[in-house]
């Protein structure tokens, strides 16, 4: 498994993860694209929100590896902001190929490419 290095590790001050120590024992968690409700708690807004703005600073529009980064927290994000990027996918596997697809990112995160500070 990959360790993404310069990752931030969760959401400061929060118990929000954003990545994970060690590959599951029990297997890899599968990816999900997780539905995003209006009423969804403003902290876990402003974690999907630095989660996006980190994976924006690390990668940009290059593909990258899944490796660590937590699968609860991408799964946010996957089938929309995040993209698979190998074909065929397999949403079981720490080296699979992800992209962000820059456009919809931009679209519903709009401060995570302006120049704050937010993870």
């Amino acid at each position: 498994m990959l360790k993404h290095r310069g990752f931030p590790g969760r959401l400061p001050g929060t118990d929000f993860q954003f990545t994970i120590r060690r590959p599951n024992p029990k297997g890899v968690t599968p990816l999900i694209r997780r539905e995003r409700y209006r009423d969804r708690r403003p902290p876990d807004r402003r974690a999907d929100l630095a989660f996006m703005a980190a994976l924006w600073r690390q990668f940009g529009d290059e593909p990258f590896e899944r490796g660590n980064l937590d699968a609860g927290r991408l799964s946010w994000l996957f089938g929309r902001e995040v993209l698979p990027f190998d074909d065929p996918f397999d949403p079981e596997s720490y080296e699979s190929l992800l992209i962000i697809d820059e456009k919809t990112a931009r679209s519903s995160f709009p401060e995570a490419f302006e120049d704050g500070e937010w993870a």
